[in-house]
């Protein structure tokens, strides 16, 4: 197995993978910061960081046709200026803490962005530079493949429509991810290990991503919304107590 995972420690990397394709096919966000969850419980999440950016890549070709008339440019622009600036020093940072602090830092940031997701934050529209802004926030993230909560949480403050919301996230994570993967590259966070881990793990997130797909128009989006920050919420918490214990 890759990463060393043992035969149990794949099977919860793996369902996690199933559920974070769901989420992804239904929100357009999420499923980084599961995977990243779900793997903290039973191993470093840090490697899987690389996994989670190429998959992404993957999933995004797969839902190309279905979202482009719905991105909007002006704000996956704005995003993208700011985290040329965030990704190469929060890839640093990265590497410069222990394993436990890492997890703890990744299910804290998680948690830290559930919680303004439930409380339902509002703002007015925001103009290039707060989105520039939130790009370096969002890069900085990334090195822990979480970039997108932070953009999930702007754009739910501002009320942006279900289906902008939800092409508009998953343009802008493509071109993040584009970017962060030459610097984790260049940082040595990403190997062939990585890419057969990718290869492994593809079919259940692709498989989880049609499912989710499926259910987009069928299902109220605040609802669905609620039910991915709670199960955030709870792998966070999770893995905060196994950090810190």
């Amino acid at each position: 197995m890759p990463f060393g995972l043992s035969g149990g420690e794949a099977l919860v990397v793996a369902f996690g993978m199933v559920v974070a394709g769901y989420v992804r096919g239904y929100s357009g966000f999420g499923f980084a910061a599961l995977v990243m969850s779900f793997a903290a419980l039973v191993t470093d999440p840090f490697p899987f960081v690389a996994v989670v950016l190429l998959a992404d890549v993957v999933m995004t070709a797969s839902q190309a046709r279905g979202i482009w008339g719905h991105i909007d440019w002006a704000r996956v622009r704005s995003l993208f200026l700011g985290c040329l600036v965030g990704v190469p020093v929060g890839v640093w940072a990265v590497q410069a803490v222990p394993v436990d602090l890492g997890r703890a830092v990744l299910s804290g940031f998680v948690l830290a962005m559930c919680g303004l997701l439930w409380l339902g934050w509002a703002i007015g529209p925001r103009g290039g530079l707060a989105h520039a802004g939130v790009g370096v926030v969002s890069g900085l993230a990334n090195s822990m493949a979480v970039g997108g909560l932070p953009v999930a949480v702007f754009f739910t403050a501002q009320s942006v429509a279900p289906a902008v919301f939800r092409a508009t996230v998953i343009a802008y994570f493509t071109a993040l991810d584009l970017w962060s993967l030459p610097v984790l590259w260049s940082a040595g966070m990403v190997s062939m290990e990585s890419v057969w881990a990718t290869a492994l793990g593809l079919p259940f997130m692709l498989a989880g991503l049609w499912a989710g797909g499926r259910r987009f128009t069928r299902t109220s989006p605040q609802d669905f919304r609620r039910f991915a920050i709670l199960l955030l919420v709870g792998l966070s918490l999770a893995g905060l107590w196994r950090s810190l214990a």
